[in-house]
């Protein structure tokens, strides 16, 4: 099963840095925010982590 620590892990061996991570959520965020909400949901992350993630992924901020 995919979560969020194996999907994170697979990021980084990719070559990801933290903000590519980050800009991958913004982007994602901007182009299908219903889908990223699904994948958010899909890895089983928390509601008030996912909001979180979702808020800063549109306004840039943490």
């Amino acid at each position: 099963m995919l979560n969020k620590e194996k999907w994170v892990s697979i990021m980084k061996v990719s070559g990801f840095t933290e903000a590519d991570m980050h800009r991958w959520h913004k982007e994602f965020e901007k182009m299908a925010p219903e889908e990223h909400q699904e994948f958010l949901e899909f890895l089983h992350i928390p509601a008030g982590e996912l909001a979180a993630i979702r808020e800063w992924s549109r306004t840039g901020k943490k």
